[in-house]
């Protein structure tokens, strides 16, 4: 989005304390701007380790729009706009390859499509936030560069104007530096939505009596091992899984081998070959009913869902249920199409673990 109508592009440019004169040299300029930049920064910084909280802005609890908003307004006695969508409209837009210190990063971390989330970069690929939820929530600095934060990424915003140097003048330059920890040419932001990552997983289910009224609730087991890669240049999450199951109700053992792929690690599809060993029989009011071709090229396929995933500091946890077909073709003769649906659908819902490296 363009910021148009407005007499000059980044909105701060003398709208602050201590704003230098339109006449001044580029060499006071970029000082002065940098010395503005320093004291949000700095006053940003105050507020490390302050607990995430709703609408909070003192050191009772902040959110992430409420850190700017206070930080804007004691270090330059400015009132900016009090939600991320906000800041997001009101700023002047820029590269993410163009951020320096003091500016903002956007973040779109929901399915709504709006900017959702907020932070002041910091210098070398990090920022300074308020997080609402994660490892580690409250006042932070993360990095552009972690998984979650590079595939949420969506822009950067400038408030006040840039230096035609990456670094900042004496005396801002020492300031950044000892606020931040880093300073030097920033990391293109942009950059990080183009790595993939990779992931481990492994997950175990109970496969239930949804459609067998035979007394029995558990039908069998399911597990899964999973190497995954997620790319975000284009966001989609890929899969290859081995699938080891026991089905009680036919009788055999199966082991799937599969390919998933979704736009998320909360929804995915898979298919592929399955294994299968034993003689598929499945009990009926009439008696046996036999099946075969369990072993295909072509053998299975189905859905996988997780409503949500908890994160932890040695990896993610997440609830799920799987609704899958197996090629099993029935051998008897006449028609039993209840007996063959339940031979050939398979529920199960169980707990599964991915490690990112």
């Amino acid at each position: 989005m363009c910021v148009c109508g407005r007499v000059f592009a980044a909105p701060l440019e003398r709208g602050f304390d201590q704003a230098p004169a339109a006449a001044a040299s580029s060499e006071a300029k970029d000082a002065a701007y940098w010395e503005a930049r320093y004291k949000v920064l700095a006053a940003a910084g105050k507020y490390e380790k302050t607990p995430y909280r709703y609408g909070g802005m003192d050191r009772g609890g902040m959110d992430c729009s409420g850190l700017i908003y206070t930080s804007f307004k004691e270090a330059l006695s400015v009132t900016v706009p009090r939600s991320a969508s906000g800041l997001y409209d009101w700023s002047e837009k820029i590269n993410a390859d163009k951020l320096q210190p003091g500016d903002l990063v956007f973040f779109k971390t929901d399915k709504s499509g709006n900017v959702t989330h907020v932070g002041i970069y910091a210098g070398g690929n990090r920022f300074i936030h308020s997080a609402s939820e994660g490892p580690k929530t409250g006042v932070i600095y993360s990095d552009l560069d972690e998984r979650y934060w590079a595939q949420a990424f969506y822009g950067a915003g400038r408030a006040l104007p840039g230096s035609g140097s990456d670094t900042p003048q004496t005396p801002a330059k020492q300031h950044i530096a000892d606020a931040d920890g880093k300073t030097g040419k920033p990391a293109a932001a942009a950059n990080s939505a183009t790595k993939s990552h990779f992931m481990l997983g492994l997950a175990a289910a109970p496969t239930w009596n949804a459609f067998h009224s035979d007394g029995k609730i558990i039908r069998g087991f399911a597990g899964q091992v999973r190497l995954g890669v997620e790319t975000f240049a284009i966001p989609m999450i890929f899969g290859l899984e081995m699938r080891p199951e026991w089905d009680g109700a036919l009788g055999v053992f199966r082991m799937p081998f599969t390919l998933s792929w979704g736009i998320n690690d909360k929804f995915r599809i898979f298919a592929g070959p399955v294994f299968s060993v034993g003689d598929p029989v499945l009990k009926t009011a009439n008696g046996d009913r036999h099946y075969s071709n369990g072993t295909m090229w072509f053998g299975a396929a189905g859905v996988t869902a997780a409503p949500f995933i908890i994160k932890s500091s040695i990896g993610e946890f997440a609830p799920y249920g799987e609704l899958a077909w197996q090629a099993y073709f029935p051998d008897s003769k006449g028609k039993n199409p209840g007996a063959d649906f339940i031979a050939g659908i398979r529920f199960s819902t169980g707990l599964r673990y991915t490690w990112r490296p």
